[in-house]
C-alpha cells in the first residue's frame, strides 16, 4: 500500500484535513472522501471537462490534478457554487435555454461558464464557443449552451450599465 500524505484543503469553505495516496486524483478525493458527486469522471484524460473544478480561483481538470496538489489550497465545486448562489443566473439560463439534457457535462460546463463570465464579461459568441470548447456535451449540440451563456453575459452587462 502506498504511503499516505496528509493534506489540508478548504473545499466550498470548509477545511478538511485528510490523508491521501499521492496518486489520488482531486476528483476522486472529492467524490470518494468528501462525497461531493457533482463533478463527474468522463474520459479520465482531461479531454471532456466533466471533472472540472476550481482550484485557487482557476478551473482545473480534476482527473489530471492530484489531491496533494490542492494541499493548502481552496477548491470550489459545483455544489459549493450552487449553495452560494454564485451561479444562480447561469443555472437559470441553462434551464430556460434547454442547455442541459442528460446533465453529465452540466457541472463542468457551468464551472467553465462561471470563469468565462467573470474573466471576459464582453465575450463575443465566438469567444464563448472557444472558451467552452474543452467541455464535451453529447446531447445538446452546444447551440443552447452558448445561447444560455450569452444571455447571462448580456444580463450582467445590462445590470452594470
Amino acid at each position: 500500500m502506498a504511503d499516505l500524505h496528509p493534506i489540508r484543503v478548504t473545499v466550498n469553505g470548509a477545511t478538511h484535513q485528510c490523508s491521501v495516496s499521492p496518486r489520488t486524483h482531486l476528483v476522486d478525493f472529492l467524490r470518494e472522501d468528501l462525497a461531493l458527486k457533482g463533478s463527474h469522471l468522463g474520459c479520465e484524460h482531461g479531454v471532456c471537462g466533466a471533472c472540472t473544478v476550481e482550484l485557487n480561483g482557476h478551473i482545473v481538470r480534476g482527473c489530471l490534478t492530484l489531491a496533494v496538489q490542492a494541499d493548502g489550497g481552496q477548491v470550489q465545486t459545483i455544489e459549493g457554487l450552487s449553495r452560494s448562489g454564485t451561479i444562480a443566473d447561469l443555472q437559470k439560463a441553462f434551464v430556460q435555454h434547454n442547455a442541459l439534457q442528460c446533465g453529465f457535462c452540466t457541472s463542468g460546463m457551468l464551472m467553465a461558464a462561471k470563469e468565462l463570465v467573470e474573466q471576459k464579461p464582453d465575450a463575443t459568441r465566438a469567444e464563448v464557443r472557444d472558451w467552452i470548447s474543452g467541455n464535451y456535451c453529447r446531447c445538446t449540440g452546444y447551440q443552447a449552451i452558448v445561447d444560455a451563456i450569452c444571455s447571462v453575459l448580456k444580463q450582467r452587462k445590462e445590470a452594470t450599465a
